[in-house]
């Protein structure tokens, strides 16, 4: 999977330290390492609630076009 800078990804599990759960969707806004990205998770109004660095591990890559695989 290549993540990069404002794709569209979900949690893969929960984090409760967090507050975020399996699925919550967010942008990745930065890449701060290799495997480590900035995610902000937004609510429906757009509003920001929460802006965390999440390991590649648990993200999974949302896709809106088909793409070769």
């Amino acid at each position: 999977m290549n993540i990069k800078v404002l794709d569209v990804v979900a949690l893969l599990h929960d984090q409760p330290d967090k507050k975020f759960m399996k699925g919550q969707v967010g942008t990745v806004v930065e890449q701060l390492d290799e495997n480590v990205f900035e995610v902000e998770f937004v609510n429906t109004k757009g509003e920001t609630i929460g802006l965390e660095e999440i390991h590649s591990d648990n993200l999974f890559l949302l896709h809106f076009e088909i793409e070769k695989v």
